[in-house]
């Protein structure tokens, strides 16, 4: 497997995404092939300085970089020769398996929706995040960010989505979906909810009606579905309080498990490739997960389960 992963994107480039992949060298079988995009010798520096080989990688030089204060669409256009577009390429050509970054999140996007496409049926593409249970596993959140204005028919498709992935990644069987909402009764919610409520519960996969918020942390449900602005808001409430009760010294075993290094990016469903988006604070433990990530998740079939599911549910 070749996993393309971005040097010069997040807070900490490319020094803690470079030590992220030698971490994830050692992990990774020796066929196993981990490609960096980025400045050449910016990449070579930092693998001297923790005393590992270049052999161990394969490098491709891009001299330009796409920072968070680029607009994502101008980007791709003014700087061909970045990590990210190149990255990008790679994908589209094959020559890499996955691609993950924790650099511009819209500009991932934008790689996504004009390099490699959406697989055929999608209509938009989602990111989604693992938040811990109180007892043990995960709740599936789905969209933490990426279409903020989400039209009924596209929450229905995130529903399929998360259930895929649910099955796919995590291994579980016929999971629970639900709808995020105010109430549990059919009738509760906006007029976007209401009207996804009617297409999910007609759905394929196991819907269970509407989820309030504390439904997240409890083992009732295993994907819960709302629209990027709702989700992107939530999640940053999570971490948000998560980092509260840690500096209050209030961490069980719980709370550990909120820890963003364990989880590495989010993957963005809907894609024709495996596309990572990591966290823009990431660190070298947080790069490290977020590589072993792209593995297992291609390797689960998800791409190929969601274009077989997307033409039978057309």
């Amino acid at each position: 497997m070749r996993i393309g992963l971005d040097v010069m994107g997040g807070d900490y480039a490319p020094d803690a995404i470079v030590k992220g992949a030698v971490l994830a060298r050692k992990e990774l079988p020796k066929e196993d092939e981990i490609v960096l995009f980025g400045r050449k010798n910016e990449i070579e520096r930092v693998l001297g300085e923790v005393n590992c080989s270049v052999e161990e990688f394969t490098i491709v030089d891009c001299p330009d970089v796409i920072d968070m204060h680029d607009s994502p669409i101008k980007a791709f256009k003014v700087k061909p020769n970045s990590s990210l577009a190149v990255g990008f390429g790679y994908l589209k050509a094959g020559k890499v398996d996955t691609f993950a970054s924790a650099g511009n999140s819209g500009a991932m996007l934008v790689g996504t929706m004009y390099s490699i496409g959406l697989a055929e049926g999608v209509l938009r593409p989602c990111l989604a995040a693992l938040v811990p249970k109180e007892k043990e596993g995960v709740t599936i959140l789905l969209d933490v960010g990426v279409d903020t204005d989400t039209k009924p028919d596209t929450l229905y498709q995130f529903g399929l989505l998360g259930s895929l992935y649910a099955e796919s990644t995590l291994g579980i069987k016929n999971p629970r979906v639900a709808l995020l909402n105010i109430g549990e009764e059919e009738g509760k919610g906006n007029l976007q909810c209401k009207a996804a409520y009617q297409l999910m519960k007609d759905s394929a996969y196991n819907f269970v009606g509407n989820a309030e918020p504390r439904e997240i942390f409890a083992n009732n449900v295993d994907v819960i579905v709302c629209d990027g602005f709702v989700g992107n808001l939530l999640m940053k409430n999570i971490e948000a309080f998560a980092r509260s009760v840690a500096k209050r010294g209030l961490v069980d075993d719980f709370v550990k498990r909120f820890n963003y290094e364990i989880y590495g990016g989010l993957p963005l469903l809907g894609a024709n490739k495996v596309v990572i988006v990591g966290h823009g604070v990431s660190n070298e433990r947080a790069i490290k997960s977020m590589v072993l990530q792209s593995k297992n998740i291609c390797e689960s079939g998800i791409i190929s389960r969601l274009s077989e599911s997307f033409k039978e549910n057309k």
